[in-house]
Formats: C-alpha cells, sequence, structure tokens
C-alpha cells in the first residue's frame, strides 16, 4: 500500500465530518467511555494481507462502505407489511412509520404474487392471506393513501409480475403529484431466485429478463435514485441452502444481472449502484457477520476485475437484510423474540443498509399489530441502546470473524466455478440458466436442508423448545394471531368488478393490445404498460396477455 490504510480513512471521515454527515450523538460507552469511530493494527505491515481486511470506506469494502460507519447514518428500519385489502395494509403502513419506521416494504398475497386477479378461480381462499391484494393501480392509491411516495422508500418483494406491480407504484405517485425522477426505493424483480429457490414465475426465464433489462434501460433514464433489481439471497437460505451457497448463488445472479446491464449497452458506472441485495440473517452469530463481510469484498473484487466497473459506487454492495422466518418456531413462540434479536443483531454487525425484523408469530400466521411493534422494537432497541453504531466493524480483526470471512469466500469461489464450468458461453447468465434447466441449483439445496434436517433428528444441532427444553410452564396458553377474513376477498372481488364496470374498457383493452405488439418489438415495454395500467388494466389482463404471447413455464423434473 502506498499510503497508510489508517490515514486514508482518516482523510475520508474527517471530510465527511467537516461535511456534516455524522451525526451529532453521544459516541461513548454506557459508562461514559469515549470510543473511537474505528479500530485496526498499531502497524499495518505486520499483517500480511491486511489490504484484504482494510478500513470502512475503502475497497474491497470488507469493513463497510462509508468510512463513517452508523455514525454517519444509521440503517433503515423497513419493516415487511401487508395483508387483506390496501386498507387494512395502509392501517397497518402508518403505524410503522408512526413507531420509527424508516421505510416501506410491501408484501403481497399469492395471487398477485402470481399476476391473478383476486377474482381468477386459481385465486379462491388466497386472497389477502400472505400479503396484500393488488389488482389496479387503484389498489395502490388506497394503499399508500396519505403516505407521500417522494418522500418515503419503499420497497416491493414481487418478482414474476414486478414490473407491472411497479408500473401501478408509478402510476399510484403519478395521481399524488409526485416527481416520478424523486422516487426512492428498492423493487426485487430478481427472477432467477425464484426458478432456484421461491418457484414463483410467470414465463421461462428470457422473457422475464427481457422485462427485466427494460426496467433497467428505464430507471437508469428516469428514475436514476430507485433500485430496479433486488437480488434476492433470502428465499435461497429460506428453502435450505448453507450460508456459503446463499452467499454464492446470489453474487451469482447478480453478476448475471450486470451481464444483462452490458449486453443492453448500459454504463456499468451508472447501473451497477441500481442493483441492490437481500440477504436472510439466520442464528449462527458469527458465520452471518462473516457471510455479510465477504460478500461485500467479492462484489467489489468481481465488478472491478471481471467486469470492469472503475468507480466506488459501482463497486459497493448494498443490502437489506430479514431475520430468519425458517428459525422461527411454533412450539414456544416467545422465543423467537430472542431469536430475531439475535439475527437482527448480526446484520447490524455485518453493515446492513436496512433491516427487517420478523415477528414472534410469523411462524403461525401474518403478525399482529402488538407482534409487529415487538419486531418493530427489537430494532430500535439494538440502535439506541447497544452503543453498536458508535463503531465501524467492530469485529474487525477477529481472527476468529476474519477466518470465517475467508472461508466464506474461499466457498462461494468454487461455487462460482461450478456454475461457469455448466455455462456454453463461459458467462455467468449461461451458467445459471443450464442449473435452472438441469435443477442443479434445486438438487444442492435439498441436499443442504436434508443433511440439516438429519443432523436436528439426531441431536446433533439443537433448537429449543423443538428437540431439546421442550418443557414449557405455559403449554396450554394460546397465542393471539391475526386472521384474514373471508370477507376481505368477497369485498375486494365486489370492488374489482366495479372498477371494470366503471373504467373506459376499450381503452383498457386496446391499451393491453398495443403493450403486447410492443413485447413484439425491441422496444422498452415499459411505457406500454404504464399506458395500460393507466387505463385500469388490471394485473391478471396484462399478465395473461403476455402468457398468451410467451406462454409459460414448467420446471423439469428431477429425481
Amino acid at each position: 500500500m502506498t499510503q497508510d490504510a489508517r490515514q486514508r480513512w482518516q482523510q475520508r471521515y474527517d471530510t465527511a465530518l467537516a461535511q456534516g454527515k455524522v451525526r451529532d450523538a453521544d459516541f461513548t460507552t454506557l459508562s461514559g467511555v469515549e470510543v473511537d469511530p474505528v479500530y485496526g493494527p498499531a502497524d499495518e505491515s505486520a499483517f500480511p494481507g491486511f489490504e484484504r481486511i482494510g478500513y470502512p470506506g475503502e475497497f474491497p469494502f470488507t469493513r463497510g462502505l462509508h468510512a463513517t460507519g452508523y455514525r454517519g447514518r444509521a440503517w433503515t428500519i423497513r419493516q415487511f407489511a401487508g395483508f387483506g385489502n390496501a386498507k387494512q395494509t395502509n392501517e397497518r403502513y402508518k403505524m410503522i412509520l408512526a413507531e420509527g419506521g424508516g421505510g416501506l416494504s410491501v408484501a403481497f398475497d399469492m395471487p398477485t404474487l402470481m399476476g391473478r386477479d383476486s377474482d381468477d378461480p386459481r385465486a379462491l381462499g388466497e386472497v389477502g392471506h400472505c400479503g396484500v391484494a393488488i389488482d389496479t393501480a387503484a389498489d395502490m392509491d388506497v394503499l399508500f393513501d396519505g403516505i407521500d411516495l417522494e418522500a418515503t422508500t419503499t420497497s416491493m418483494t414481487i418478482s414474476g409480475p414486478a414490473v407491472p406491480v411497479f408500473c401501478m407504484y408509478l402510476v399510484a405517485a403519478e395521481r399524488q403529484g409526485a416527481d416520478l425522477g424523486k422516487l426512492n426505493g428498492t423493487l426485487q424483480t430478481d427472477i432467477f431466485k425464484e426458478y432456484i429457490a421461491q418457484k414463483e414465475w410467470l414465463f421461462a426465464p428470457e422473457p422475464h429478463l427481457r422485462l427485466i433489462g427494460d426496467l433497467m434501460e428505464y430507471c437508469a433514464a428516469e428514475i436514476p435514485a430507485y433500485k430496479p433489481i433486488s437480488v434476492s439471497g433470502y428465499h435461497i437460505r429460506e428453502a435450505g441452502s448453507t450460508a456459503a451457497q446463499e452467499l454464492a448463488y446470489t453474487l451469482a445472479d447478480g453478476f448475471a444481472y450486470v451481464e444483462l446491464g452490458l449486453d443492453r449497452g448500459l454504463d456499468i458506472e451508472q447501473f451497477a449502484p441500481g442493483l441492490s441485495f437481500f440477504f436472510d440473517s439466520h442464528l449462527d452469530f458469527f458465520e452471518e457477520i462473516a457471510k455479510f463481510r465477504a460478500a461485500r469484498r467479492i462484489w467489489a473484487r468481481w465488478l472491478r476485475d471481471v467486469y470492469g466497473a472503475k468507480t466506488e459506487k459501482a463497486q459497493q454492495l448494498r443490502f437489506h437484510t430479514q431475520t430468519a422466518g425458517v428459525s422461527l418456531t411454533a412450539q414456544q413462540p416467545d422465543n423467537n423474540i430472542t431469536r430475531t434479536a439475535i439475527e437482527a443483531l448480526a446484520a447490524v454487525l455485518g453493515g446492513t443498509q436496512s433491516l427487517h425484523t420478523n415477528a414472534l408469530d410469523e411462524v403461525l400466521a401474518l403478525p399482529s399489530a402488538k407482534a409487529a411493534q415487538i419486531a418493530l422494537r427489537t430494532q430500535q432497541l439494538i440502535m439506541e441502546e447497544t452503543g453498536v453504531m458508535n463503531v465501524a466493524d467492530p469485529l474487525g480483526g477477529s481472527w476468529y470473524v476474519e477466518a470465517l470471512t475467508d472461508e466464506m469466500e474461499r466457498q462461494a469461489e468454487e461455487i462460482f466455478t461450478r456454475i461457469k464450468d455448466m455455462s456454453a458461453d463461459g458467462t455467468m447468465t449461461g451458467g445459471i440458466l443450464r442449473g435452472i434447466e438441469d435443477g442443479w441449483f434445486t438438487g444442492e439445496i435439498a441436499e443442504a436442508a436434508f443433511v440439516y434436517q438429519r443432523a436436528l433428528e439426531k441431536g446433533e444441532k439443537k433448537v429449543v423448545g423443538v428437540n431439546t427444553l421442550t418443557g414449557s410452564v405455559d403449554a396450554h396458553d394460546k397465542l393471539e394471531i391475526l386472521r384474514v377474513s373471508h370477507q376481505v376477498e368477497i369485498d375486494q372481488n365486489a370492488e374489482l368488478a366495479g372498477r371494470r364496470e366503471r373504467r373506459d374498457d376499450a381503452a383498457a383493452r386496446a391499451a393491453v393490445e398495443r403493450m403486447v405488439e410492443v413485447a413484439r418489438t425491441e422496444a422498452n415495454m415499459v411505457p406500454a404498460m404504464l399506458d395500460a395500467v393507466r387505463a385500469e388494466a388490471t394485473l391478471g389482463e396484462i399478465c395473461d396477455a403476455l402468457r398468451a404471447e410467451w406462454g409459460t413455464y414448467t420446471e423439469p423434473a428431477r429425481f
């Protein structure tokens, strides 16, 4: 290193301080001891390879993206919520924001996730049950009623029909009078993880990638602050993968979206900062912290050395974290509060940019208002009472954490090699598509899940309340859980029927037909889709028209 890393960090920190980018806060321990913004070795030369660890705010960003750490800005509290109809979910959003939430994260019901209208026969019994039902832009108007979308960052967890749902969000913002160019938030959109883990797709991979490419182009040109893709490892982990598999599959998917952007002729310095990530935070505390640190380092190195990104902004990996839903237990559900707190702390020590904490009752149903508040307060307690925001990457330099970080990176690189070896053209995209078609990803995850389940059944791995310490003083107490009434479905379908009657039906159908015509060209589909949404075309009508044009997809059998 030509200049002492500590000196470089100090210059960055002093610049941020001079620019007013360090919070005016008490940076002392509970006992009043003042702590430094970061810690490192007295003699860097005594640590071979120290440049792979470095200091926060410098390549390869192992220790964080910013020299100030959370002294500059706390992570965004972004609680994932959605149930019933748009009005009910709007009330929950207002509660979250009033109680200190920093952004919104929309959960959609299963029909919406599959691009079906609420009155579709295949939606029977599912409307509003695992999230909010959205059929038209009018639902988005209600969902965000009284919430300034221009001033609120909004994340939407949806992949298959992500682009038409995003168009509904944009139309709702238009109707509020928002400047669309100033909108900020994240759309999940990541279709690869659907084929790998979650299984919620509409078409074969290629048409989905067409839509994603169009979305990347549109956002880069029209809504520069909005992140059009949140590459999701969360669902991969929830399906049973190991931490290293989650890390590697997620970053490989991210590399494929980089390749998509480059194939579209987009400037990597412009579009790469619009790629964000979404990770699981599980219960192995130090392994999770190491996973997050390794993710930043790997991404920075590949973006610079493989894909040619030159600016720090384009090399930096930004991620949202959700605590592990799969770790929650129906037995002794109050234990889930503790599990969630541990997982949330790991995410914070790993340097997450935003965080959702699961509620104790989510293993049984959508969270009640009380459980949602406890989950929110868990983040706020970590933020306000533990002192973890005072020092950037406080575990940096720990022999154990650094060794685990290196091991995570090593395992991920082995997996990258296996994926690229499956490719006929040497690209990560080619390897992923082949791995999907061959069932390789699902087979690898299934094997990892089987190994873990066998260890549980043998008692080699412990889950409190499940295979150890199963006695409970309140074994007969019943948890009050949120139940979505069937009346929600009846009312939603009645409202949808009324909208179809009130709209200009010919205009809506013509707009959908025009969108299909654009799909047959190489033109960007987003403007035509926006026109269909403005005409109150439904989500099902838009998606069904594209299914008729592009066909559907059936996963290949694997035994």
